[in-house]
Formats: structure tokens, sequence, C-alpha cells
């Protein structure tokens, strides 16, 4: 949740100026806000991906480390899919008139928060804060058509056989659940992507580490850094390949003055298929992201890495790209790109997920109903030898309890 105007006011200003290219583009959002954001311009070729600009020195930290602190929430990106509608081609930036059209749409989610406001009410203007500032097409850069690269037979196999509950199928136990759905997590590097709601981004800094908050579920990477001239010794470090967590070990390295590179391995492996809990892994795409596949089912194997690359353009802003392989997964890799503003007037708020979370024993409830199996007790993970009961309640009744 955010107080928004001032982020989608310095976001709307980060949209792509033809007439001094991607440089001026990410500076103009370092601005003020004023009453009215500038009016958005067209890239000159929006078929050609534009430079990240390397030109700007970020102010040190006490102990002499490139300072990234702040709060970077991703709200007004969020509307942005991950893959490109074929409307678009192969531009990866919007022309003039889908500009002012873009533009349009985040006046009215402007107004539809300021009348909340007014009327002393929090509703879908508040909770749903997601929208589409700056001049990208899709935040997937690469490949160039803006599509996410093949499954392998492999795993388009476990895809379309996994089970969440944004698929239809029958619940009978936790396992029929996805981690997100389970309130665990949204995996990785899927927790770094936009969602609709929640979402947050704080860096936080001490000697040696950079700690990325982010403000859904409340997953905290704690990741060692160091100069690029000691990046051989720190990956020394790396965790035997037995060693497994949901959000992987991230190690870091800085490359220049304005750039932080962090390299993430030894994520948790896993699919959707298998009755096991324990064994199932999180998708490393979540479909509450615009653009990305649905169900939540895509597996994660022991070859996946991310490489992410943080790059500060400007007193506000920053560029963060994220290349994904996992070639058991996918045929080839793929990279995004997430411009950040910075707000340090958003507020984080507590993500009770967990907590009253009894829609998953709804769905359960409510499908073994359906199916004339009994309700309120242990479901069978493996649906294997559940009695039919002679007289099953409606669906509507058997939930909760």
């Amino acid at each position: 949740m955010t107080f928004r105007k001032t982020t989608l006011r310095l976001a709307a200003a980060s949209v792509l100026l033809a007439s001094a290219g991607i440089g001026t583009a990410l500076m103009a959002q370092d601005k003020a806000p004023a009453a009215a954001a500038p009016a958005a311009k067209a890239v000159a070729d929006p078929t050609k991906l534009l430079p990240v600009p390397q030109d700007y020195h970020p102010k040190k930290t006490q102990w002499g480390e490139p300072d990234f602190t702040g709060t970077w929430p991703i709200d007004n990106i969020a509307s942005i899919f991950f893959q490109r509608n074929d409307r678009y081609g192969n531009r990866f930036y919007l022309t003039q008139e889908e500009l002012d059209a873009r533009e349009k749409e985040r006046q009215g989610s402007l107004k539809r928060y300021e009348e909340e406001d007014k009327q002393g009410k929090i509703g879908m203007g508040h909770w749903v804060e997601s929208d589409a500032s700056g001049g990208q097409t899709a935040l997937l850069v690469d490949p160039a058509n803006g599509k996410l690269p093949a499954m392998t037979p492999w795993a388009q196999e476990l895809y379309k056989n996994g089970r969440s509950s944004w698929n239809q199928h029958p619940y009978d136990w936790v396992s029929d659940f996805d981690t997100w759905d389970r309130c665990v997590t949204r995996g990785f590097p899927a927790s770094m992507l936009p969602f609709r709601y929640n979402n947050g981004i704080r860096v936080k800094q001490s000697p040696g580490y950079v700690v990325i908050d982010l403000e859904m579920i409340h997953d905290s990477r704690v990741i060692p850094v160091v100069p690029k001239a000691q990046w051989a010794a720190l990956q020394k470090k790396r965790w035997p390949a037995n060693v497994r967590t949901w959000m992987g070990q991230s190690l870091g390295y800085w490359e220049d003055d304005n750039t932080l590179v962090i390299e993430t391995t030894n994520l948790k492996t896993g699919d959707s298929v298998i009755g096991n809990g324990y064994d199932r892994g999180p998708s490393p795409l979540n479909m509450a992201t615009m653009g990305v596949p649905p169900n939540n089912t895509i597996p994660t194997s022991d070859q996946a890495k991310v490489v992410e690359r943080l790059t500060m353009t400007g007193p506000n802003s920053i560029m963060y790209e994220m290349t994904y392989s996992d070639p058991k997964v996918f045929t080839a890799p793929f990279t995004a790109r997430l411009p950040w503003t910075r707000n340090e007037d958003y507020g984080f708020y507590e993500y009770a997920c967990f907590e009253g979370d009894v829609q998953v024993r709804n769905y359960i409830n409510s499908s073994r109903a359906q199916r004339g199996l009994k309700t309120s007790e242990i479901g069978d993970p493996d649906r294997v030898g559940a009695e039919p009961v002679a007289a099953a309640k409606p669906a509507s009744e058997a939930v909760g309890g």
C-alpha cells in the first residue's frame, strides 16, 4: 500500500524522451513532483532497446560503497505486462498515441484513489495499486520478440499437470495448492516482479551487505556484497548443491560505482505435480504478475540461476534487470527490465496472509462435498481410499466449519 500521488507523478516523468534518449528520460523522474506530470514523448525508434545510462554517480555510504538505500515501490509499473502483447509487434516502446492513452489511464487511477480519500473509505482504488507508467511495451526485453522462450518437453508436462488454486482440479490436501496459496512464498525471481498490490521494495545497507525487503509475504534478502576484485573469493562461499531455500543464496559485487550485480543459485527445486508438500517447489513466475503464464505451476530445476543488475541512473531512479536461466525448464534464458522510482512516502503494511487463511480448508471442503466425500476432516493427499457419503451437504454449506 502507498501514498501514491508522489510515486505516480515521479514515475510518469520517467517515460522516454525522443530528443534526448533514455538517459534524459530516466533523469526526468528525479525532479520534484509537479502539479501535473510532463507530457510523455515517444522514442525515435521504438524497435531498438536503449542502453541503460551509466553516467550517474551516486553518493557513497560511510564505509565507501555506493548508496542504494531507500524505498523503491514498483506499483507504478505493475500494469505493464510481463510479455509483450502481439499488437505491439517488434516494438520495445510505445508510440506517442499509446503513451497519451497510458497517461489517461494513469490519471483515472489517481482520480479513483483521491475520490476514496475524500469519501473516507478504502476500496479498489487503494487495494489494487497497479499502474502502467513509462514507455515500455513489456517488462520482458530478451528475447527481442517480448515472449518467454518455450519450455522443454519435460517442463511442459509438469506445467500442464501441476496443481494450484488457479486451475480446476479436485482439492484434498495442502499439496494441491501452490506456495503462494499457502502464504509461504511467491518464489524467486517471482518475488521481484510487480503484482496488483503490496509492491513495496526497500533497500538497506551495512558494511558488506545489501538487504532487499519485500512488502508481500515480508521476504527479506540478505545479500553479502564485495568489490568486483573480491568476487572470485566470495563465490567460494557458495552453499553445497544439496542446500536450497525458497529464495536461494544470493551473492553480489559492485561492478562499478553505480551498478550492483547479484547472482542467485541454490533455489529450492520442485514442481506442482508431486503429492508430497515438502517436495513441491514454487513457480519462478507468478501469474499475479500481468502477462505471465497461468496457474503458477512452472517447475524449478537444480540448474536454475538468476543474475540481477541494479544500476542507479539518478538520485531517484534505478534500472533493475533480471536474467533467469534454467536449461531443464526453458529452452533459453530470458531478461526483464524494470524501472524503479524512489518514493520515501510509501508505507509498508503488515502482509497478514497466513493469519485467518481459511480458504485452503474451504477449497478442500467444497471440492470434497461436490464429489460426495467427507468434509471437515484431513483429506487424503493421494485421493485414494476416500469413502463417499450417502448424502453430502451442498458445497455452500460445507465451506468453513
